[in-house]
């Protein structure tokens, strides 16, 4: 058994809309897979006082625990102290460790050490829960050697930054994680670009971002599935399918599953905290 998981940042499911650019014109694949291998879960987690946020909502889809009623509230953005505590105690890279299973975040740091990514003052939730196990880590080298993916897929975001490494297609970038993810049981790929256009308010960046985020997963799911390896795809609020309201929503988020596994992922979950326990299950993790 092989598990890739795209983490998508902020996409919900909601009706056809003119603010709604999550279309078969624009992302022909991810519509096609929510027609076809989907349900809708819930990620508002029971807690009232506003729309769901990042950091209890990704703690709650990696550590398959409640982390909004644990915080009794929903926290936005970055874990503080309480919530990170949270994340390094239990999470999907910890169980898999127990189990004795291999685990990558796919995701590079543009950095050359772990102990470079633990002196950053702020760490999203994935970043504390890879850290919990370093060699889940994905480090600069790794993707110069094409062992990694960068955050936008096609590493465009870091010419400026002095990157003069080739420019990837998605084609590519999927290539890279499936081979990445034959070598390891559990791989994990996080794409937050999704949030930060729908907090952007522009339709167009948002049919930008969400085309590229398309033609990646048009070439992963096939591709891997060929390979034998399970896909599923979900995330930890809805925002990019409200373009118009600048601000997540109380939308159910898509959990999508293609592969060995994934009738059983599909059938036994119901909200994001389910997510993670039902993948460890196929892995024979009862969490």
């Amino acid at each position: 058994m092989k598990q890739i998981f795209i983490f998508v940042d902020g996409l919900g499911i909601a009706p056809a809309a003119s603010d709604n650019p999550v279309t078969y014109g624009v992302c022909p694949t991810i519509c096609s897979l929510i027609r076809t291998n989907c349900v809708p879960i819930d990620a508002c987690l029971g807690v009232d006082g506003g729309a769901p946020q990042s950091a209890t909502g990704q703690a709650a889809l990696f550590c398959g625990r409640n982390a909004a009623v644990f915080m009794g509230r929903h926290v936005t953005g970055f874990p503080g102290p309480v919530l990170r505590k949270f994340v390094e105690e239990d999470n999907v890279f910890l169980a898999m460790k127990a189990a004795g299973k291999r685990s990558r975040f796919a995701d590079a740091y543009l950095a050359d050490s772990v102990d470079e990514i633990r002196c950053r003052r702020f760490r999203s939730v994935t970043t504390t829960a890879a850290l919990t196990v370093p060699e889940t880590v994905s480090l600069r080298s790794d993707l110069n050697n094409n062992r990694a993916l960068l955050h936008d897929i096609t590493r465009e975001s870091i010419t400026s930054t002095g990157y003069d490494g080739p420019i990837v297609t998605p084609k590519e970038a999927a290539e890279h994680l499936v081979q990445l993810a034959i070598e390891y049981d559990y791989t994990l790929f996080e794409y937050f670009l999704t949030d930060q256009a729908g907090h952007s308010g522009s339709i167009d960046l948002a049919k930008s971002i969400l085309g590229t985020l398309d033609a990646f997963l048009g070439e992963l799911f096939p591709l891997a599935v060929d390979m034998g390896i399970s896909v599923a795809l979900s995330s930890d609020h809805g925002n990019i399918e409200e373009i118009g309201r600048k601000g997540h929503t109380y939308n159910k988020v898509p959990l999508i599953a293609v592969g060995p596994g994934s009738e059983a992922i599909l059938n036994s979950c119901s909200s994001i905290v389910d997510v993670t326990p039902a993948i460890l299950r196929n892995f024979g993790v009862d969490k």
